[in-house]
């Protein structure tokens, strides 16, 4: 069965409203093939706030084999859209060695530090990340480069890989 066309021709337009609309009366992505082509298509498109919608509504983003060519982020490295890349990794897929995203290696680890911040880093990504990352906030303005304390946690989050 695949997913119900009134949602596949939502996410090909781009239609938030009509995403919602089109799962909200009742299509189903409860079947992990439709719940991939759903996801795949609006990785693939570009769709950036389909995806976190999907996600949202329980669509997994981080698969086993992240490399494979069906995987959302193989599909958004695959169509060039490297703002779904960055959304996948913040909704905490991983990124497997060796693979081109498009995006830099410190833009890699923000959307890294996202994931693991808002909780959907994976169990062992987050365990890296835990002792690489330190939050700092500061009551008023101290006129602090905070290009040091990036290059700083750069050096940290690279040692623990």
């Amino acid at each position: 069965m695949s997913a119900p066309p009134d949602l596949l021709k939502a996410i090909r337009a781009g239609r938030l409203a009509d995403v919602c609309a089109a799962l909200d009366g009742g299509a189903s992505l409860a079947d992990e093939m439709e719940a991939g082509l759903a996801i795949g298509m609006a990785c693939f498109l570009g769709h950036v706030t389909i995806v976190r919608e999907l996600a949202k509504r329980g669509v997994r983003v981080n698969m086993p084999d992240n490399a494979a060519p069906t995987a959302p982020l193989a599909m958004a490295v695959r169509g060039n859209k490297v703002d779904v890349v960055r959304t996948l990794i913040e909704l905490g897929a991983v990124v497997p060695a060796g693979m081109q995203t498009g995006l830099s290696e410190q833009e890699v680890t923000v959307a890294q530090w996202i994931a693991f911040r808002d909780g959907h880093a994976a169990q062992e990504d987050a365990q890296a990340h835990h002792a690489a990352v330190e939050e700092i906030h500061l009551e008023r303005p101290s006129h602090l480069d905070t290009q040091v304390l990036e290059a700083d946690a750069l050096q940290a989050a690279r040692r623990s890989r």
